[in-house]
């Protein structure tokens, strides 16, 4: 039981926590640990200290993700407008090639308004390559020819046969979970007479006073509550094994037609329609909280910037983002004004890398930051890629890309997230990805975790230094950043994933934790000197 628990933290990477019940302090991303006691990245103590009084322009970010909540009431005036569009004309008024894009482009929608759901994961899109490719007695000389094909073909199956049975495995574990916490609550929401059941009401319950299946209940639902459980996460759990074995390893599931391109073919400005928020919002929305929720509002939470519009480009789908919208996406935002872009996604396979990596080095003649999350798979990322990586396939690395693991709220050897991806080369930097507290859909708010969180805590950061400090290009944001950073070299930590302990500065290449008020010092000192 307590395995599964976990499992909800590590895979379905997100609990559904009230406002009340925060596992840490209030926006604790945003603070100080010498001041609030929480190693957040000082965003408050900068703008306290540091910005009052100082003019911002402000900076176009890029979100390449699920969809974004455009009408958010923390997100809405603060949402990128193509001003050179007239919306609703069905004419390209700009000529940049998209049809009435006047808050982004959606890559994974068709020309009729419908969108991409779900997808396959890439590895299963290989297989039905390979499986073509070699059928299902393939001769030896063609083995031989295809060698390296041929193993990454044997390794996916694998990966997939283990995966596909690890969902059939806890599929009916979850609902049977699921089932029974729902009982609990049903049981002591009427012992109790109340609609909304809350852990210091159910604690009082006196058992002397109830019958067993009270405090059965009692005891049962206090422990998954405890573990970090609700309905909502377990039905995420549940979600995620179904869409497992439905979609993504379903090697006869192709959504690809509502789109109506060839996934095989790279093209730019010939597929997708301007519908930004998607069936699936949840993500997109949350990373883009974090980025730029409205700090002056008085609702909600604060953004980590306070001059930014959000330009919302729809790529990643529930499975495995295509490089081809990949591409596309991170060309469309260089070419419409957006000077940073964040890319909380990643997969472990990319069959057109080359296509990702031209859209990489265009994005960096055109001055634009990228920032990545790592990956949530507690792995060396050194060892085991995580795309899109800022590793070019045929050598040399992007100057303009930043790589995120995730750091806890907590102190220590317990101060990295334990699902976080690490790795001394291809990981640049850490911050807060635990408990994140940031918008949903409908104008809502919940706490989520994952390296997709960090990457949007970096973003912000690069946003208000770029807002404040305009003349910075991207490679000297990425030196801020990096050189900025609190350093843990020597710190024990918990390797993620395992009992381990390593020093803090094997994980990364700066060894640091990103710090907003040593930041905005070190881009006070570097504009003063040019």
């Amino acid at each position: 039981m307590h395995k599964l628990i976990l499992s909800l933290a590590t895979i379905v990477l997100s609990l559904n926590i009230s406002a009340q019940e925060l596992q840490s302090k209030f926006n604790w991303h945003n603070l100080d640990y010498e001041q609030d006691g929480v190693r957040g990245m000082s965003v408050e103590r900068a703008y306290k200290e540091l910005l009052q009084g100082r003019k911002s322009e402000t900076v176009i970010v890029g979100v390449i993700d699920s969809g974004v909540d455009i009408e958010h009431e923390d997100l809405k005036d603060h949402i990128w407008v193509n001003r050179d569009e007239i919306p609703d004309n069905g004419i390209d008024d700009d000529n940049n090639g998209f049809i009435d894009d006047m808050n982004g482009w959606d890559f994974i929608g068709g020309p009729d308004g419908q969108d991409v759901k779900q997808e396959q994961l890439e590895s299963a899109r290989l297989m039905v390559k390979y499986d073509q490719l070699f059928g299902e007695k393939p001769k030896k000389r063609k083995i031989k020819k295809y060698k390296e094909e041929y193993a990454e073909y044997l390794k996916i199956k694998g990966e997939i046969e283990e995966k596909k049975q690890e969902a059939a495995q806890y599929l009916p574990m979850y609902e049977g979970l699921l089932t029974n916490f729902t009982s609990s609550e049903d049981l002591l929401k009427e012992y109790l007479e109340t609609e909304s059941l809350s852990k210091e009401a159910v604690e009082a319950i006196k058992e002397a006073d109830a019958d067993i299946k009270i405090r059965q209940a009692k005891k049962y639902w206090l422990y998954l509550v405890d573990q970090g459980a609700s309905k909502a996460a377990i039905q995420e759990g549940i979600d995620h094994f179904k869409g497992q074995l439905n979609y993504n390893y379903n090697p006869d599931f192709n959504p690809r037609a509502i789109v109506g391109d060839n996934p095989e073919k790279l093209q730019y400005a010939k597929y997708g329609n301007n519908e930004v928020i998607g069936p699936r919002a949840m993500h997109g929305t949350h990373v883009s909280g974090i980025i730029a929720a409205d700090r002056a509002n008085e609702k909600g939470v604060k953004g980590v910037a306070d001059n930014v519009e959000i330009m919302v480009v729809r790529t990643v789908p529930d499975g495995d983002e295509r490089d081809k919208d990949v591409a596309n996406a991170i060309r469309y935002a260089a070419d419409n004004g957006a000077q940073i872009v964040n890319m909380s996604f990643g997969k472990p396979y990319s069959p057109e890398k080359n296509w990702v990596d031209d859209a990489v080095k265009y994005a960096e003649s055109k001055g634009v930051l990228l920032i990545a999350a790592a990956g949530n798979d507690n792995a060396d990322i050194d060892i085991h890629r995580h795309y899109p990586t800022k590793f070019y396939k045929d050598g040399g690395e992007a100057n303009n890309w930043i790589t995120v693991g995730a750091l806890s709220y907590k102190e220590g050897d317990e101060m990295v997230a334990t699902f976080s991806n690490y790795g001394d080369e291809s990981v640049d930097v850490f911050a807060p990805g635990v408990a994140i507290y940031s918008t949903v859909p409908g104008s809502k708010y919940e706490e989520k975790q994952g390296t997709s969180m960090a990457a949007p805590a970096v973003t912000g950061v690069a946003a208000l230094l770029k807002s404040y400090f305009p003349t910075l290009t991207a490679g000297q944001l990425k030196q801020i950043i990096l050189e900025s950073s609190d350093k843990f070299n020597n710190q024990q930590v918990q390797l993620p994933g395992g009992g381990d302990t390593v020093a803090f500065g094997e994980l990364s290449t700066s060894a640091g934790v990103v710090n907003a008020y040593k930041a905005v010092k070190l881009a006070m000192e570097l504009t003063r000197k040019q």
